[in-house]
């Protein structure tokens, strides 16, 4: 299933059956084709944002600076009430905030702003385990100073958002929130 297409209410049936996801929850839905996030309650797409994947492609291979694929959950929250644009550092608030452009400039740092959502994979094998491990790997939701390149490839391997819409879904689920990153996903709802 990982690396060919899904539809969206095989995904909700897979995280429901295998994962424990209950019909008044969130979850993520990210579709590496579209450079899309897809915020979803009771089968129903609640927001739509624009992302960026890897610009490596899609892997999970630590090292490799690919976004990986399969089911993940969020198990850190971080940067609650930082100011937009704050630059991290290993995590931490580093007090300095990044220039955001909205231009196709691609800049040699990687900055990760005003938000992370830090996600662990869940699949043994695919996501999950020696030299694959998301959350060994640092795989993140997070905003960039990059914004002009929303919605193409761009990334190191994580997700990244524009910086308001990153707050956005920061302040919109919890910890323990599923997130399902696919190559390509078919809104058939």
């Amino acid at each position: 299933m990982h690396g060919e297409p899904i539809t969206l209410d095989q995904a909700i049936e897979r995280l429901r059956d295998h994962f424990e996801l209950k019909k008044a929850d969130y979850v993520i839905l990210v579709d590496i084709s579209k450079q899309e996030l897809w915020l979803i309650k009771d089968t129903r797409i609640v927001k739509k944002f624009p992302v960026s994947a890897s610009k490596y492609g899609y892997g999970s291979k630590a090292g490799s600076n690919k976004t990986p694929l399969g089911i993940h959950m969020i198990t850190a929250k971080i940067g609650a009430g930082a100011d937009t644009g704050i630059i991290f550092k290993a995590r931490k608030n580093t007090g300095k905030t990044a220039v955001i452009t909205k231009d196709k400039t691609d800049s040699e740092e990687d900055f990760v702003t005003t938000r992370i959502m830090w996600l662990e994979g869940l699949e043994q094998d695919v996501n999950k385990g020696t030299g694959i491990d998301s959350r060994a790997r640092y795989i993140y939701i997070h905003g960039t100073p990059e914004e002009g390149l929303i919605g193409t490839p761009a990334s190191h391997g994580c997700i990244r958002m524009k910086n308001t819409d990153v707050i956005e879904l920061f302040n919109a689920v919890s910890e323990g929130t599923l997130v399902d990153i696919q190559q390509e996903v078919v809104n058939n709802l």
